[in-house]
């Protein structure tokens, strides 16, 4: 190994701990991600051992810019979706169409597992939280009971977005890299919603009061009902013209998106003081930003063939234990980059075993609270959800991540055998 070689992968620890410990040292990850993934690469052009070096050095980043575009485009159209919808009320309007207004909070703990199942598969797991924080928030419950709620959501959010390439970035990644159909991916929604149930079981206990829901809904014209049954339409057309013509799903959902500005267009004013295309500048380009800036770390450990010893653990064990692990461990580093070195080592496994490693990768977060996203998102909005507070409930998760992994494991095997 050489010196530069050592001193990139350095970066790349540097890279991650800067992510792990962001709420520490208060430097986004993005920022941080960003600098260290552009600064490996121009190191290793500046280093290069010749001109047939740098040649093979720029075929490796244009490789990595073409996945990371793809990547970017997929998320943009998507998320642009939601930032609308959400902005208009749509969202809100939704949870108060269909939460009765007096229930029991057992009852209510088991519908609001079910939303945050089904919107985190439709939109990001951030909106799906943010969304879900609020609810939460409005019951006025005490911290105990507020604990209960927010650890479901949490682990429902991260369920719900497996089964879907708009629910879950590195389910997306993973689909993209050819390993999973898109057909195949729909049916890890039988054993992500049962252990989504099972969970909602396990932590109902104490839940025997019952609460009153306060209507706030907002007014929907006929353009935001229409821009909402175009996403909708948007999320199916990808699946079906996938499966039956091979159409890559951002072909689909930038013509998606095409038609969302065409519709504002005939259908609103589209006006200087809410013009459509203002929803593309308040996406959340952080994230999108992190994902370019960990994808190029793992696209510089690619190409100096640091991510070989990441396969050691496949060469000890099965996949299906080896994925296992990984989904655990995705709860302690974030799980984009994780799945991003994963799919970069060249790791040969089934489709089935894909399969399992799609489900780890994206509930495995959900054992702690800083393990993914929609845990962050939750410690910043829910007063008393500590580190601590949500290790309480640390069995009832594992139990759960387990039974919806050994699931995914039986399915497998029974639609691919």
């Amino acid at each position: 190994m050489t010196a530069l070689d050592i001193t990139l992968i350095s970066l790349a620890i540097l890279a991650l701990l800067g992510v792990i410990f962001e709420e520490v040292i208060h430097v986004n990850k993005a920022k941080t991600t960003l600098f260290f993934g552009t600064l490996s690469w121009m190191l290793l052009f500046l280093f290069s051992g010749g001109s047939e070096e740098t040649a093979v050095i720029g075929t490796g980043l244009s490789e990595s810019i073409a996945e990371i575009a793809g990547l970017w485009l997929f998320l943009v159209a998507a998320m642009t979706f939601v930032a609308y919808l959400n902005k208009k009320g749509m969202i809100e309007n939704m949870i108060y169409l269909i939460m009765p207004r007096h229930v029991t909070e057992r009852r209510l703990l088991f519908l609001t597992g079910l939303f945050c199942f089904v919107f985190s598969s439709l939109a990001d797991n951030i909106t799906a939280t943010l969304v879900s924080c609020s609810l939460i928030l409005s019951l006025n419950l005490e911290l105990k009971k507020r604990l209960q709620f927010i650890v479901l959501v949490v682990f429902a959010v991260n369920s719900g977005g497996v089964s879907l390439i708009t629910g879950d970035v590195t389910t997306l990644m993973i689909f993209l890299a050819e390993k999973v159909e898109i057909l195949t991916l729909l049916t890890l929604a039988i054993p992500a919603s049962i252990t989504v149930f099972i969970l909602a079981v396990l932590l109902s206990r104490g839940l025997d009061g019952t609460v009153e829901l306060k209507a706030n809904t907002n007014e929907v014209r006929t353009v935001d009902a229409v821009i909402a049954g175009l996403f909708l339409v948007t999320i199916i057309g990808t699946i079906t013209v996938n499966a039956l013509f091979s159409v890559p799903p951002v072909l689909t959902f930038l013509f998606g998106l095409s038609i969302m500005f065409l519709v504002s267009r005939f259908m609103s004013d589209d006006n200087d003081l809410d013009p459509i295309l203002e929803y593309i500048r308040v996406i959340e380009f952080e994230t999108l930003l992190f994902f370019l800036g960990i994808l190029l770390l793992v696209g510089m450990l690619k190409e100096i063939h640091a991510l070989d010893s990441l396969v050691a653990i496949y060469d000890v064990l099965p996949p299906i234990y080896a994925n296992y692990l990984m989904g655990i461990f995705s709860a302690v580093i974030d799980n984009v980059p994780l799945t991003a070195a994963l799919l970069k080592a060249g790791i040969d496994m089934s489709p089935a075993e894909w399969m399992g490693l799609t489900y780890a990768v994206g509930v495995g977060g959900s054992l702690l609270v800083i393990g993914s996203a929609a845990g962050i998102v939750a410690m910043s909005k829910i007063d008393g959800l500590t580190f601590g507070a949500y290790m309480r409930y640390a069995l009832h998760l594992l139990l759960a991540y387990s039974m919806g992994y050994g699931g995914v494991l039986l399915l497998g095997r029974f639609i691919l055998a």
